[in-house]
């Protein structure tokens, strides 16, 4: 039996004049799913986030939450709360005030919302901070608060907007973990935009690939990872090459594809650069005397030619240099059929 559904969209569309931003799409997220909108910049990932939390009305379709339209309502009155990417902390207020204001323009008591808002400090280990200012504060502890600050409307829905982009890439890894933990704890929907493949896997139990305003594909991170259904998705989530064969394109995944002497068989390629990674080496590959095109090297969605992802054991054995010719390799087992 499938999970109730507790955020739905419907024909979803924003108009920008004659620019389309998002293109009708259809979604339903469980209730307590991590949702992830994964795509390139300008994908509409952001215009969709906006419009279920009410900062964008839609050209045409709806949002449901709970089976209730609440395309009219306006964000204080949704059930949703939104961490916008830039925290958005009032500068002159504390840590505490912060997280309280919202109660505030209610016109909660003091005491009542100071208390709720000392309970949020302690669910996100700010509380020690909570007299500080926020330009006293680090980016992940003004992080931290602006997430206390949404959960203060008691949301039944937290939204996300690119939460981790402006951290460095240890604190990123950190708060992957944090927000792991207060999604379990708070038992509420999530939704994440993000456009890295890296983040949306490791959090997500639903990843949402979006492309040109539209769902290219959704389902469980490892079904879009192992069966990626479009070549836009293959490329994108990335540790995938899409070849062309007389069936149809088909997608194998770099790990999977082998390196051989060039008289043996299989695609004939050529060395274009290797890539150390620590516990792997990525060898970039074309096909002999070629050169991707300089758009394609530009375009973040579309890498050039193919990769051979390599045991960096196995790889120093047997080192080798760019130019070198050789034969790819990979099972039919491995092949995965793409939607032309």
């Amino acid at each position: 039996m499938s999970e109730p559904t507790d955020l739905a969209l419907t024909g979803l569309s924003k108009h920008y004049g004659e620019a389309v931003a998002v293109a009708g799409i259809d979604l339903a997220m469980p209730a307590g799913a991590y949702c992830c909108l994964l795509g390139p910049s300008g994908c509409g990932k952001t215009s969709t986030l906006r419009m279920i939390a009410g900062h964008e009305q839609p050209t045409a379709g709806q949002v449901l939450l709970g089976g209730r339209d609440i395309t009219p309502l306006s964000p204080a009155e949704r059930g949703t709360a939104m961490m916008f990417q830039s925290y958005a902390l009032f500068p002159h207020l504390n840590v505490l005030d912060n997280v309280a204001f919202s109660a505030r323009m209610k016109g909660v008591a003091r005491e009542e919302r100071l208390a709720q808002a000392r309970a949020l400090l302690d669910l996100v280990a700010m509380q020690p901070y909570a007299q500080r200012l926020p330009a006293a504060l680090s980016g992940g502890q003004q992080q931290r608060v602006a997430l206390a600050r949404a959960l203060m409307t008691r949301p039944r829905v937290l939204l996300l907007d690119e939460p981790l982009s402006a951290l460095d890439p240890f604190l990123r890894i950190r708060m992957r973990a944090e927000l792991q933990r207060w999604h379990r704890e708070l038992g509420m929907t999530f939704v994440h935009v993000t456009h890295s493949q890296e983040e949306a896997m490791a959090l997500a139990d639903l990843v949402v690939v979006m492309n040109h305003g539209r769902i290219e594909q959704a389902g469980p991170p490892r079904e879009v990872f192992e069966r990626p259904r479009t070549e836009f998705v293959a490329r994108f989530i990335g540790a995938h090459n899409v070849f062309a064969t007389p069936g149809g394109r088909i997608a194998v995944r770099s790990d999977r594809c082998t390196l051989a002497a060039p008289e043996e068989n299989g695609l004939a390629v050529q060395v274009r650069a290797v890539e150390y990674q620590g516990q792997q080496v990525l060898v970039h590959l074309v096909p002999p005397g070629d050169q991707p095109a300089a758009d394609e090297a530009d375009d973040e969605a579309t890498p050039p030619a193919w990769v051979a992802s390599l045991p960096d054991d196995l790889y120093h054995r047997q080192p080798l240099e760019p130019g070198q010719r050789l034969s790819l390799r990979w099972t039919d087992a491995d092949a995965h059929l793409l939607v032309a």
